[in-house]
């Protein structure tokens, strides 16, 4: 017992010995604190490349919304490719900031498009579900199609455009969004200048973006451009593509 506590003792009257006691809680103190920011930013950060391809490496299987071309005859007859919810932010501002910290890129016209008056959120979480589709898929056989007339044959198939608002919710509820771009069928906002802008998602290999693309309904667009639509009412959609000739 005595050489026990002698040891003990004898340890603590030691200066080098009390150091390196010191040191070692310190050392742990340090590597806790250092842990915790690196948990902190992994939370937060979710759109950057190399969040991407973490999730590439860990997950064995990545949604896609390519599947292989199907010609639609019915917006009913195709299942729904991702449902999100939206209403969930105060304000645009709200919304701006949480893109800022899951470290989404956001293009210029994307940015002008979130702080114009005609870009708003609602007020009700509501779920809404998107439906993935390429103009080729809604019976365009050209190598581009004007904006106006893809909006048109989908309304006729049963489809309806989006709010604005589902871009930067899908962009904040879509981490996992493989290489390429989807457009948000939506009823363009006009920028400060008034130049007819679309919101889309995309991801180019440097990481998840919210972007603005033409939205002129005269514009010639891809075939091959997938674009994601809502069911909803057809006679709103109808007013927004003719309206915006």
């Amino acid at each position: 017992m005595d050489r026990i506590a002698g040891k003990e003792s004898g340890c603590l009257a030691m200066p080098h010995c009390l150091q390196r006691r010191q040191s070692s809680g310190s050392l742990a103190i340090a590597m806790l604190c250092i842990a915790c920011i690196a948990l902190a930013s992994e939370a937060s950060a979710q759109c950057t490349a190399r969040d991407v391809l973490q999730r590439r490496l860990t997950l064995r299987t990545i949604p896609s919304a390519d599947p292989p071309p199907i010609l639609v005859k019915s917006a009913f007859a195709v299942p729904v490719w991702k449902a999100i919810t939206v209403g969930t932010f105060a304000n645009s501002f709200a919304l701006l900031n949480a893109l800022d910290a899951a470290g989404c890129g956001i293009g210029d016209l994307a940015q002008e498009i979130l702080a114009r008056p005609a870009f708003t959120v609602g007020t009700t979480k509501t779920t809404v579900e998107l439906f993935a589709v390429s103009a080729a898929e809604l019976g365009f056989q050209t190598a581009t199609a004007p904006l106006a007339d893809i909006y048109a044959r989908a309304v006729e198939l049963g489809f309806g455009l989006a709010a604005a608002e589902v871009a930067p919710q899908l962009r904040l509820q879509y981490f996992d969004q493989p290489m390429g771009e989807l457009i948000i069928a939506m009823q363009p906002i006009a920028t400060w200048q008034g130049e007819p802008v679309i919101l889309a998602v995309s991801n180019g290999g440097a990481g998840l973006v919210l972007v603005g693309r033409e939205g002129r309904l005269g514009a010639e667009i891809p075939v091959t451009s997938r674009f994601l639509f809502v069911r909803s009412n057809e006679a709103t959609v109808v007013k927004a593509v003719r309206g915006g000739r």
